[in-house]
């Protein structure tokens, strides 16, 4: 990714439930997108290798092939898209066990060279929000899942309290 220039978020949050679980229910990359809302779909072709594809301004598709890279269970997943993907991402996501195990701070750190015209700034992906906010909110909504075990509906009180929030932070 040298050279070119890069986009990078770094998002944390202290969700309520052992790293061991947290750990387990992102590993699944198929679970993603129910938390992320441009993400379609994740097909895993291997124990190591995935297929993501995505939505972005216009009702246009992002696909992209990832590899781990490194991972220690219950802690650590690292990735990058494989050669030849069209697409360059780059991150990891940490999950560290807070005093007594009850609950984990994740932290989500990865990196990406938008591809012209498709994803990369607030308007492309079609949001008035800005890439780091979406990827908090979208922390938001895994926190939301894994402590009560469903998501808030935009249309249910609590849910658009919550999306007002996340959107002045």
């Amino acid at each position: 990714m040298a050279g070119k220039k890069r986009v990078k978020i770094v998002c944390t949050c202290t969700i309520n439930r052992p790293a061991k679980q947290l750990f387990e229910f992102w590993r699944h990359f198929e679970n993603l997108p129910k938390v992320i809302k441009h993400l379609i779909s994740v097909t895993e072709t291997s124990d190591k290798e995935s297929h993501w594809v995505a939505s972005t301004a216009g009702d246009k598709r992002l696909e992209w092939d990832s590899v781990v890279i490194n991972e220690h269970p219950g802690e650590m997943i690292a990735w990058r898209t494989k050669e030849g993907s069209g697409f360059e991402h780059a991150g990891s996501v940490r999950f560290e066990s807070e005093p007594g195990n009850s609950s984990t701070q994740v932290t989500l750190s990865f990196e990406y060279i938008p591809p012209a015209g498709q994803l990369g700034s607030a308007r492309q992906t079609g949001s008035s929000e800005d890439p780091a906010a979406q990827v908090q909110a979208e922390l938001m909504r895994f926190k939301e899942l894994m402590e009560t075990g469903q998501l808030p509906s935009e249309a249910q009180p609590v849910g658009a309290q919550r999306k007002k929030a996340t959107k002045a932070r």
